[in-house]
């Protein structure tokens, strides 16, 4: 896709109610894979993607407040798994375990992701169900960083989900609820295997590495 073709589509895009069958889609894959025109129309596109980006999930929140909540969560998460062990309350364990989980996935998709250049302008519940926090990204930024930080970015979130069962392990006092973290963890592995490289975070990577 040359540069005439996507300042076609976006021309196009800027004046749909949807984005489907303008072209936009195409022409921000040959944004990625092309640093010039990422370089010439990425803020254009940005705009474009927040605009129906806001227009399709209502529920959202900006970034600089979806992350404190997140990281509030987080810590929360760190109390209740503090508590279970200090009161020997296994289930009290369990929970701040799940928040830990969901709290520290997007907020690593953050967190990374600003460390290697890349802004996010929202937090939003979405995603494939069960519904769950995600990190909006701000296209300006995304379109004119790497593949491979890019890549970075989309696995950072998965690594750190399947990593938190196994080192809450050693802090567990029960072996029943070791045997839980276990499985738990290897739950994910197996779904990531079979769904995220199909619909999330690993398809993101694969699509970027490619």
């Amino acid at each position: 896709m040359d540069a005439a073709a996507i300042e076609a589509a976006l021309t196009r895009a800027e004046a749909a109610d949807v984005l489907k069958g303008t072209g936009f889609w195409p022409a921000v894959s040959a944004m990625r894979r092309d640093r010039f025109l990422a370089d010439r129309y990425a803020d254009r596109a940005a705009a474009i993607d927040r605009r129906a980006f806001e227009r399709g999930v209502k529920l959202r929140v900006p970034a600089a407040l979806g992350v404190s909540g997140l990281a509030v969560a987080s810590a929360i998460g760190v109390a209740l798994v503090v508590f279970g062990v200090k009161r020997d309350v296994p289930v009290v364990f369990l929970v701040g375990a799940g928040v830990i989980i969901v709290g520290t996935h997007s907020l690593t998709h953050y967190v990374v992701g600003r460390i290697l250049g890349i802004r996010f302008t929202h937090v939003f519940l979405g995603g494939p169900p069960p519904p769950r926090p995600g990190m909006k990204t701000d296209y300006g930024t995304y379109l004119r960083s790497t593949p491979v930080r890019r890549a970075v970015m989309h696995g950072s979130g998965a690594v750190v989900t399947k990593l938190v069962p196994f080192v809450l392990i050693p802090f567990s006092p029960w072996g029943w609820v070791c045997g839980v973290l276990i499985a738990v963890g290897g739950i994910q592995i197996v779904t990531d295997a079979l769904l995220s490289t199909k619909v999330s975070d690993w398809k993101k990577v694969k699509r970027e590495l490619s």
